[in-house]
């Protein structure tokens, strides 16, 4: 099988993982690389650290092996190649025990705005406190054709009319869909990043901004509520996989909650029992 020409510096990590699913299968290297096509030297090189398997053979080992999506994903990262990631439907009635936790989720948060999205940023779900206070600010018709996180905080007609001073923030999320583009190289991954670096509140010089901050799992904004300004914390966190491909496992969710800075501030206020939504299920 063919090898990429790499002298690695430190012995290479996929090198371990060959090594287990190799025991653990008690296969030889003799009869894998009889599997593979392959020589026993090279078997031997890619454990010892100083061999670099191609993607090809990667993906070859992984069937040979029987490696479900987890295990495979594992093998090309420490390989150095891109995950595969397949795309799981939020909706398909095996996850229902799902998004039967996440609405139970949501209800707990109340009445801390909070919203469930896939790994694209697509909402999935809203809770009472997220649809009462953003329709406090936003049109209700306008809230309930957002589709996209990202959309969402970036343009005008949602949360981009009431956020102020936080164009480091817009830069750091510009940064990280930017690396992930880089990463996956999908077409989507780039144009999302090329169509958010339009608004308005981006400024030009984003990426060197964002050069100089890390990327953290939550950050302060503040906003124009009844006419004062008001600080609140947005907190993310993250629903998925355990191990090293945790962030490419699907499905790969996550959960973002506003939380007020003065905890005097009640926003309780925004909940009534009229609220309606798309993705409010409860």
């Amino acid at each position: 099988m063919p090898t990429d020409n790499f002298d690695p510096p430190l012995k290479l990590t996929i090198g371990r993982f060959v090594r287990f699913w190799r025991e653990v299968h008690g296969l030889s290297q003799e009869e894998l690389a009889f599997r593979l096509d392959s020589s026993q030297r090279h078997i031997s090189r890619i454990e010892g650290g100083s061999g670099r398997p191609s993607e090809a053979m990667v993906k070859d080992i992984a069937t040979v092996m029987e490696l479900g999506q987890r295990d495979s994903n594992h093998l090309l990262i420490a390989a150095g190649y891109a995950p595969i990631v397949k795309q799981v439907d939020f909706h398909a009635p095996e996850l229902k025990w799902l998004r039967k936790s996440m609405v139970m989720t949501l209800r707990a948060l109340d009445p801390y705005p909070t919203a469930i999205l896939d790994s694209s940023g697509n909402f999935l779900m809203v809770n009472r406190g997220w649809v009462g206070f953003y329709q406090h600010n936003i049109d209700p018709k306008n809230l309930k054709q957002i589709t996209n996180y990202y959309d969402f905080i970036f343009s005008r007609e949602g949360a981009g009319n009431i956020i102020s001073n936080w164009e480091n923030t817009l830069s750091v999320i510009l940064m990280s869909l930017t690396q992930l583009g880089l990463f996956s190289n999908k077409e989507a991954d780039i144009a999302l990043v090329q169509k958010l670096a339009q608004h308005p509140s981006v400024p030009e010089d984003w990426k060197q901004r964002a050069a100089q901050l890390e990327p953290m799992a939550s950050y302060r904004v503040q906003m124009q509520i009844d006419n004062a300004l008001r600080r609140f914390f947005s907190v993310i966190s993250t629903v998925g996989a355990l191990g090293p491909n945790a962030f490419v496992s699907e499905p790969n969710l996550s959960i973002q909650t506003l939380y007020p800075e003065d905890e005097d501030f009640d926003i309780s206020s925004f909940l009534d029992d009229k609220l309606e939504h798309p993705l409010l299920f409860y």
